[in-house]
Formats: structure tokens, C-alpha cells, sequence
């Protein structure tokens, strides 16, 4: 005699969900998809619960940031720390446990790269061995991903250490005694990242993960932008192919191998009109939302970043049919929690019933998991002598002393007046018997946070490099005056035109229209308004630039390649490579102990 079916409480909770699916697809402020047409909702016996747990664009951020600055909080509440992050990543895990639903945890970029001192001091070891604890699955792999070259993401996936010097560069790969770097336990995907002239990629497209029994694909995209954000050494040799393309060229593949239900980790994101919707669906718009519109129906779910934004969106596909697609913020402030319904005939997901919420990860009210306390108290002590020596100070002022990075109208700050003034008279840029530079660039999206002193009064090394953490190199090229002018149109044309990017100088006065700044393809610095420092000599006036001569110009080495669009740094000529620009930043305030910034009156903008 057949015993009947027993209904259980989580296929209960199931039926439950799809039967006021239609209601519940859309996230807060999004538009609400009508209700479905077409076969009934499969039978709870055939149902498999899947929780997804979601994040993005750590930057290896493993201590709490303080919540006096937006990057330690969302909204008012006060987030992050990967020890906190390890906790409700365990009980999200539990309650999915007790739902019935299996887990699994996956990332959409930039776990690595711009990261403090803490983790980049060791090549951001510290990040992935973290990462390797919490049980991360899949990652994308994101832009900063390459900030030291594909060959060393590669070693972040497989492990080994690295020859650098213990200690050189402020870096040291592997500094515990008698251990090794073991690589991430979970797997990088890399889709559209090829080697050049072939069709193999730098890392696998894809990672497939049983789930009841079915298949379910994750496929990891990097935006094809990448070498025009990164440094151009990191991604020699390396083609990224278009998004929806390489999506489009996969499904044929996973399909062959019995994958019906298919999930995109894209590292491309979108902007909502009110950030604080963290939850929500506020007039997302971006590159990364266009992306989602045109991935193939195939495509269940879409996982972004890059942004730094919290959405939870639904967006229809190609097809009509509605799809989600979530973004975490960044610096493990936030999870989004996933949850997806399989059905084992079709092997597929139930499109219906995808919910998500995007979880604040609280830091004030959550137990921290004592083994990622105990790997960042490891590595605290082992950075300790870097970060806590005195590079200055700062002139004392009636408000906290912090020197900002934040531009005024015109486009210039305190802060990236220090560091071009820094870059300018970077001795190590000047070869044997060459010119003294007159110019200096810097873009100010190497700019990574305000200038602060610490409690006793002083800057340290480690607060200088919270602000450039990339490692990059000063370098000296020879640019003809006209170039000079080119390089400063640059900044609100061609790739510059929808977000422009003012960059800090030194040695250098313009001028510049907002009006013609606003319009495609224009010219806009004001003509004979540019003066520069021809001698090099403060004490001396300033001339007019002169089309016809040439000067010499030190910006980093990322700028040099033509980074962040500016096409014509990279036509510069006579290219000497100096030392590191946090060193050049280091050697400027220690000269200038205490530090008092001058007004910002380099950059003007005119009506």
C-alpha cells in the first residue's frame, strides 16, 4: 500500500510564496510585473530551495570603518568588518537551514584591490584567506581584480608566494614563517577575459554547482571597460570581450551539459536616483541595468557590482519575462539574501518565485566571529611597523584635522593639490642629467579617501596610503604645450564626456567654460588662460604656455598608459619611471612638517 506524500513545512512555505508570487516579485519601489500566464505552479514534492547570499566590491576591507564616514554605514547604521560580515553570513546560512534551503555564497567583484594597508601590505592575502573561512563560493572577477597584473590574480586563485623583497614596496608576500599562501578555496570566474588571438580564457566562465540534484550555472563577467580603468601592464595580452555576447555564446555550452538554471555575476552595475533606497528599485539606471535588459531569457538571475550602489531591482528580459537583479553596496556593508525555488522536471528555476532582501550587515549588535578576529589581529601586528610610522603632520586647524579630497565647484581640493605638488617635485623622475618636471597630473579617482591624522596629532603612513593605495609609479614624460591643452580638454570629452573627471595639478593655471564643458565634444578650457611654471622655480612668476615647447610632466603610471581617458598622456614622450607615488606623497610631507595647504586657485570655472 502507497503511504501518501508528506507535506512538509518548507515545501508548505514554498507553495505559500508562489501562490502570491506576482505581488511579491517586485522590489520596493519597483514597477509591479503582472501576473504571469500560463502552467500552474509545479507541486511541492518537485520543489528545491536555493538561498544565494550576495556581495560585492570588498576591497579588502577587513577591519570596521568607522561610521563617522559614509563607507562604515549604511544610511545611519552603522556596517561592515569581515569578522562581522563572517556572523550573519553563518546565521543567514541557519535560517536557510531551517527553511529547508540549501546555501550557496557568491560575490560579483572586486573582492581585492584599493584596499587599506592591511590586506594590500601582503598582496591582499589576508582578503582571500578571509574570504576562504566565510565559505565563499564564486566571484567574478572584478576590474581591481588586475590592480598587479592578471599573473597575480592567478596566484590568488592557485596559491604560492611571491619573491618581492620582504618588504619592498611596502608589500610582503607570505610573512608568516614556514607558511605558505594557499590561494582561494573558492573559484574566480572570469567569462570574458580571453588571452588575446585565442579563445581560452584567464580563469574558468563558468562554475557549476549541484543543487538537489540540478544543475545550477554561475557565470562570471568583468565589464569589458576594464583596460581603460586599469593599468595598462595588468591586462597586456588580454582581450575582454562584450558582456551579453560572451553570455549569449555560453548558454548553447551550458545547455549541452544539462544546465537549465544559469546565474550572472556581473561586475557592471547602475546608480538608483535615491541612495538610500538600499532596498529598493530607485530609477536604477547604468551601464550594468542596460547589460541586464539584453542578457539572453536563459539568464535567471543577475548578480552586479562595480558601483558601490544597493538596488533590488526587477527588470524584464529580452523576452518579457521579469528578472532580478541586486547589488550589495560595497565593503561587506551589506548581503543580499536571495532566495530561488528549483524545479527538479524542468531543472530550472521557477522565475516567479525569486525574492530578495538586501540585509545590512550591523556591527553593533553582532557577536564577530573569533576566527577572521583572530586572521585580522594576526596580520594587524604583522603591519603595525609600517602603518603607525609618523610621516607629519598637519597645521593645526579649529575643526578635525583632516585634509579632503571633496572638490569644490570649480573641481580641485586641498588634498590633490598636495599630491600633485608631491608628484611634481618627485626627485625619482628625474633621470641622470634630464629636465626637472614643471606640470603634474593626478586623476582624482586615485584619490581613495581624505588625508586624516590620528589620535596623537599625526599622520601616519598607514593614513597616506588609505588615500593611494595602488602602488603606482611617478613617471616623467615630455608633452609639446598644445598636448598640455589637450590633455586638460580631455577631461569632459570623449570617455569623459557623461562623468568628467577634473584632474588635481601642480605647476599649472587654467581656466575652463561650464558651458562648453557641458556640451559634447568641445573645447572648453578658456584660450590664453593657461599659465604654467616654466622654471620650476615657485618663487618666480608664472608664464603663458606656449603651444610650441615642450614640458615636462609627471603624472602616475596609471595616467601614463592614457588611464580614465586621457588618450594623449599616453602619446608622452621620453617616459621615465620614478618611484612610487605613496613614497613621493611620504617624502612631501615630512619636508613640509607641519603641512599647511594653500588655497585652491589653480582650477577656475567660468560662466
Amino acid at each position: 500500500m502507497r503511504m501518501p506524500r508528506r507535506r512538509t513545512a518548507a515545501c508548505a512555505a514554498v507553495a505559500t510564496a508562489l501562490a502570491i508570487a506576482p505581488a511579491a516579485f517586485g522590489a520596493p519601489g519597483a514597477k509591479g510585473p503582472k501576473a504571469p500566464k500560463g502552467p500552474k505552479a509545479p507541486p511541492p514534492h518537485r520543489l528545491v530551495n536555493l538561498d544565494l547570499l550576495a556581495l560585492n566590491d570588498f576591497h579588502g576591507n577587513l577591519e570596521v570603518i568607522p561610521p563617522t564616514s559614509s563607507s562604515g554605514r549604511i544610511n545611519t547604521t552603522p556596517a561592515g568588518g569581515a569578522e562581522y560580515l563572517a556572523a550573519h553570513l553563518d546565521r543567514l546560512r541557519a535560517e536557510a537551514r531551517a527553511r529547508g534551503a540549501q546555501t550557496l555564497t557568491v560575490a560579483a567583484g572586486d573582492l581585492i584591490g584599493a584596499s587599506p594597508l592591511l590586506s594590500a601590505a601582503f598582496h591582499d592575502e589576508p582578503t582571500i584567506e578571509a574570504f576562504n573561512l566565510m565559505g565563499l563560493d564564486f566571484a567574478s572577477v572584478g576590474n581591481h581584480e588586475f590592480d598587479e597584473g592578471y599573473r597575480e590574480l592567478q596566484r590568488m586563485q592557485y596559491g604560492g608566494c611571491l619573491a618581492d623583497g620582504d618588504g619592498a614596496n611596502n608589500q610582503n608576500s607570505c610573512p608568516i614563517p614556514g607558511t605558505s599562501f594557499q590561494g582561494a578555496s573558492f573559484r574566480y570566474l572570469a567569462a570574458n577575459t580571453f588571452y588575446t588571438g585565442g579563445n581560452r580564457t584567464v580563469l574558468p566562465a563558468y562554475g557549476i554547482r549541484k543543487v538537489g540534484g540540478i544543475k545550477v550555472a554561475f557565470i562570471g563577467l568583468t565589464l569589458q571597460d576594464t583596460p581603460n580603468i586599469v593599468t595598462k601592464s595588468g591586462v597586456e595580452g588580454l582581450t575582454f570581450t562584450p558582456e551579453v555576447e560572451t553570455v549569449e555564446n555560453l548558454v548553447p555550452v551550458l545547455r549541452k551539459k544539462g544546465v537549465r538554471a544559469i546565474v550572472v555575476l556581473l561586475h557592471q552595475g547602475g546608480t538608483p536616483a535615491d541612495a538610500t533606497q538600499y532596498d529598493g528599485c530607485a530609477d536604477v539606471t547604468g551601464p550594468g541595468i542596460d547589460i541586464a535588459r539584453q542578457l539572453p531569457p536563459e539568464v535567471d538571475l543577475v548578480i552586479e557590482g562595480h558601483t558601490h550602489q544597493a538596488y533590488n531591482c526587477v527588470i524584464d528580459d529580452p523576452a518579457g519575462n521579469p528578472r532580478r537583479v541586486t547589488s550589495a553596496s560595497s565593503f561587506g556593508r551589506i548581503i543580499t539574501n536571495i532566495q530561488v525555488t528549483l524545479d527538479k522536471r524542468t531543472r530550472d528555476v521557477v522565475r516567479p518565485s525569486v525574492t530578495a532582501r538586501n540585509v545590512i550587515v550591523t556591527n553593533t549588535d553582532t557577536a564577530p566571529r573569533a576566527d577572521i578576529t583572530q586572521l585580522i589581529g594576526t596580520y594587524k601586528a604583522l603591519v603595525a611597523p609600517i602603518a603607525n610610522r609618523v610621516l607629519g603632520h598637519l597645521a593645526p586647524t579649529d575643526a578635525v584635522n583632516t585634509l579632503s579630497r571633496t572638490a569644490d565647484a570649480d573641481g580641485e581640493s586641498p588634498l590633490g593639490n598636495l599630491i600633485a605638488d608631491a608628484q611634481r617635485l618627485d626627485a625619482s623622475t628625474i633621470p641622470a642629467g634630464g629636465r626637472t618636471p614643471q606640470i603634474a597630473f593626478m586623476n582624482p579617482g586615485g584619490i581613495r579617501a581624505d588625508l586624516v591624522e590620528n589620535d596623537a596629532a599625526a599622520v601616519t603612513f598607514g593614513a597616506a596610503f588609505a588615500v593611494q593605495p595602488f602602488n603606482n609609479y611617478d613617471v616623467s614624460i615630455t608633452l609639446t604645450g598644445r598636448q598640455v591643452v589637450d590633455v586638460l580638454n580631455e577631461q569632459w570629452n570623449g570617455r569623459n564626456e557623461t562623468a568628467r573627471k577634473v584632474l588635481q595639478v601642480s605647476g599649472i593655471t587654467y581656466s575652463y567654460s561650464r558651458a562648453q564643458a557641458a556640451l559634447p565634444t568641445t573645447d572648453a578650457v578658456v584660450a590664453g588662460s593657461v599659465m604654467v611654471d616654466a622654471d620650476s622655480d615657485p618663487a618666480t612668476p608664472m608664464v603663458p604656455l606656449d603651444p610650441d615647447a615642450t614640458y615636462r610632466v609627471v603624472v602616475n603610471s596609471f595616467l601614463s598608459d592614457g588611464g580614465d581617458g586621457f588618450a594623449t598622456l599616453a602619446q608622452g614622450t621620453d617616459k621615465y619611471y620614478g618611484g612610487l607615488d605613496i613614497d613621493a606623497l611620504a617624502s612631501h610631507l615630512a619636508a613640509n612638517d607641519p603641512y599647511t595647504p594653500g588655497p585652491t586657485d589653480r582650477i577656475t570655472a567660468v560662466d
